[in-house]
């Protein structure tokens, strides 16, 4: 049996998070065995979760540099430079996300993003076990008990210590809260999703704006549309569990059409089998994961979706896992002992994963009920022009997740305040020009302290 000490680690999914953390590992000469309770879906197709499309961002994209990963993803990754919306009435309106193209994210299929991952891996010297469900971990003995889908078979495996990358629903983290209280509660929204798809044009190319973020915000209800390279977009409805319109009275294909034709109306010729789509789709729940503890001594630690799921309403989810992979395989090279590495990635992650995840619920909220709101678009005017007039001192909300690599903790708390003073200066306006720029710019430069270009 490998002892603590060695450079060996067991991580219990391959998905994107197990499939970088084995590379980035591999890479520095550990041995890494991945165990997979799907098949191989570079043989049987990709069979992953509900929701096919990702937002990667600079965090997910520094990670992937680090694994010598991100030429061959960004090959099949489709430029969003912002949200466009479509309003209710009116031409669908442009909200850039940066200050050009330098400032963009990239839409990616998971599916696609799995398979290069694994490739990967496997070239970098990690050994990929496909259907394998953990079943049950000893860890006293350190024994991990893998169950074989297709015949029933048990496969006792010897681990030196297991890292959880198997998502929200982790085995992982339930073999380990028989053994030591996590400290875990789920928050469930009160909204949930289902998934469309807008086919390409007849002429082979995407039928709307390809590379944009599309939103229908209705107030407490949304759509979105994120394109593929195939040239299709994933489109997803986002409605309360109870109301009207709710998933509880908005059953059948025929109640689905209706309501788009109600609140979506430009949507619907792009939706050729929006009937199909909704009868054989599933509605996706959405939550968030709160644990006081990732890892248990030396033994077994969480990171990613397992560790602390959240909704994906900033986009970050897979970015920050990403992030994770790389702060617990930095950890690991920089202490020998194996606890100390895990207790030093969980002290180092765990206050950025509660800020994002504050910051995912918030964007919600903007998503759906500011984005075509008035008062929110001078917000963001006065955003970008005090981003102009004050550099490095004022940076937007924005900019700071998705661009930059700073603490998502230190994102949330300037946030917070940069948010109170466009609130407050604009209060009353109707207009850029009416703005009180000498107390504005005072309160910058009393209550902003230059941001330091923070980075791992």
């Amino acid at each position: 049996m490998n002892a603590p000490h060695s450079r060996s680690l067991t991580i219990i999914g391959a998905g994107l998070a197990g499939a970088l953390l084995a590379t980035l590992l591999a890479r520095k000469g550990w041995r890494v065995d991945v165990y997979e309770k799907r098949g191989d879906p570079r043989l049987k197709g990709y069979a992953g979760g509900r929701s096919i499309n990702l937002a990667l961002a600079e965090r997910g994209r520094h990670a992937l540099r680090q694994a010598d990963a991100d030429e061959a993803v960004m090959k099949q990754a489709v430029m969003m430079r912002g949200r466009m919306v479509h309003p209710r009435d009116g031409q669908p309106q442009l909200q850039r996300y940066g200050r050009d193209d330098s400032e963009v994210i990239w839409s990616v299929h998971r599916g696609d993003l799995n398979i290069t991952l694994l490739d990967l891996a496997e070239r970098a010297g990690a050994s990929l076990h496909f259907h394998r469900q953990l079943d049950a971990v000893d860890f006293q003995d350190r024994i991990a008990t893998f169950v074989d889908d297709r015949d029933g078979g048990r496969h006792p495996v010897e681990f030196a210590s297991l890292v959880g990358a198997d998502g929200a629903g982790s085995s992982l983290r339930a073999a380990m809260r028989l053994r030591a209280d996590l400290g875990e509660r789920t928050d469930f929204l009160d909204h949930s999703y289902k998934e469309l798809e807008i086919p390409p044009a007849a002429d082979g190319g995407f039928q709307i704006e390809p590379n944009a973020l599309h939103i229908w915000p209705r107030g407490h209800y949304m759509c979105i549309a994120l394109p593929n390279d195939e040239k299709t977009f994933t489109v997803t409805l986002f409605l309360p569990n109870h109301g009207d319109p709710g998933f509880d009275t908005v059953h059948t294909p025929a109640q689905a059409r209706a309501l788009f034709e109600r609140d979506f109306p430009d949507a619907v010729p792009l939706i050729p089998r929006l009937e199909e789509d909704w009868h054989r789709n599933p509605v996706g729940q959405l939550a968030t994961l709160y644990l006081d503890r990732w890892h248990i001594d030396e033994r077994a630690v969480l990171l990613g979706d397992a560790a602390h799921a959240m909704v994906p309403f900033h986009g970050q989810g897979m970015n920050c896992a990403f992030e994770d992979c790389v702060a617990l395989a930095e950890q690991l090279e920089r202490h020998e002992d194996r606890a100390e590495a895990f207790a030093a990635f969980e002290r180092e992650r765990q206050p950025d994963a509660r800020a994002i995840q504050e910051m995912a619920l918030e964007n919600y909220v903007e998503m759906r009920d500011k984005v075509d709101d008035e008062a929110f678009l001078l917000q963001r005017e006065l955003e970008r022009a005090l981003q102009e007039r004050h550099p490095g001192r004022f940076v937007p909300h924005y900019t700071m997740v998705t661009f930059m690599r700073i603490p998502y903790r230190v994102a949330l708390e300037r946030s917070i305040l940069q948010r109170e003073l466009l609130v407050a200066a604009t209060r009353g306006l109707d207009r850029l020009d009416q703005v009180d720029w000498a107390k504005v710019d005072a309160e910058v430069l009393r209550r902003l302290a230059p941001l330091e270009a923070e980075t791992r």
